[in-house]
């Protein structure tokens, strides 16, 4: 069974005249009008998000922190009783 093509003929003219215009090399202001139009599709979070999220990246980085130096401490205590 193919794929039903659902994008507006519209939408895919546009985008085909687009490319027709583009013109070859880097150009600075297409460059920042791009940019903009992206980053105006960023859904940005709350402030609460931020805070709890950057808690919870903290938590884990310092449980991650406290199980390495646990593991090799017991490493290196295991060693000693073995070699030493």
């Amino acid at each position: 069974m193919a794929k039903k093509d659902t994008a507006k003929p519209e939408v895919a003219k546009k985008n085909a005249v687009d490319i027709q215009k583009a013109e070859p090399g880097f150009q600075v202001n297409t460059f920042l009008k791009e940019s903009k139009e992206e980053l105006d599709k960023v859904v940005w979070p709350s402030r609460q998000q931020l805070i709890s999220e950057s808690l919870a990246v903290v938590l884990m980085i310092t449980l991650s922190t406290t199980l390495i130096y646990l593991v090799d401490n017991f490493f290196s205590w295991a060693a000693k009783q073995v070699f030493g």
